[in-house]
């Protein structure tokens, strides 16, 4: 076989422009060690950590404002309440004022109605009294007229006689003044020394009695 080698031919170099610098063989080389201390940095699509943390955060914040708009209905809420509670407290104390004043009126005046009643009696009494030319009968109807003007004036203001003869005796109405023996069964009322009277259904004055502890000879009392 025979074998045809041909012969090797040189790559021209392109010409350096006119006026070039050609850079020397250590320029050369540091400019090489430069490039390959500068890192080259790609910028990619974020991960899936940090798709998560910016999620997290973005949770966080409308957390807070939720939280902000919740604390200030809740002072708008207290701030109404406040002003309720003090409207509340200002009719409290002009109500406790107005019944203090009720009060002190009724205290005051609670028996000018009664006293107009009794100035009627007082009239009649004053005039029988200047009278001087009347007898023992006309005197005597004056004043059963005057009673009855009493008795009326006593009803109107809710008071009671209290006349408890025969009666058993009760010591919340009844004062016994005395123990004696009668035909009435025992712890009857036999006689009453001083009528008593009642007011509004509170005792005004107990009633003085006699109060029977039964016959002396013990015969039945009257009523067994």
């Amino acid at each position: 076989m025979n074998e045809h080698f041909e012969p090797t031919q040189e790559v021209p170099q392109p010409a350096s422009p006119a006026g070039a610098q050609t850079d020397s063989p250590a320029k050369a080389a540091g400019n090489k060690a430069r490039d390959e201390e500068i890192p080259f940095v790609t910028v990619g699509a974020p991960g899936a950590g940090e798709t998560a943390n910016i999620t997290a955060d973005l949770s966080a914040l409308d957390a807070n404002a939720a939280l902000n708009e919740e604390i200030a209905r809740l002072r708008q809420q207290l701030t109404e309440r406040e002003d309720a509670w003090l409207r509340a407290r200002a009719e409290a104390e002009n109500a406790r004022r107005r019944a203090q004043e009720d009060l002190a009126k009724a205290s005051k005046f609670a028996i000018e109605k009664f006293a107009g009643e009794l100035l009627a009696v007082k009239d009649s009494l004053e005039a029988a009294l200047a009278s001087e030319k009347q007898s023992a009968a006309d005197l005597r109807s004056g004043v059963e007229l005057t009673l009855k003007q009493l008795v009326t004036a006593f009803e109107k203001a809710a008071l009671k006689e209290i006349n408890p003869v025969g009666e058993k005796f009760d010591p919340n109405l009844h004062q016994a003044i005395q123990v004696a023996p009668s035909d009435l069964a025992p712890d009857t009322v036999a006689q009453v020394l001083q009528k008593g009277y009642l007011i509004a259904e509170r005792v005004l004055r107990p009633a003085m009695v006699l109060v029977s502890k039964g016959p002396a000879d013990g015969k039945p009392a009257s009523g067994q």
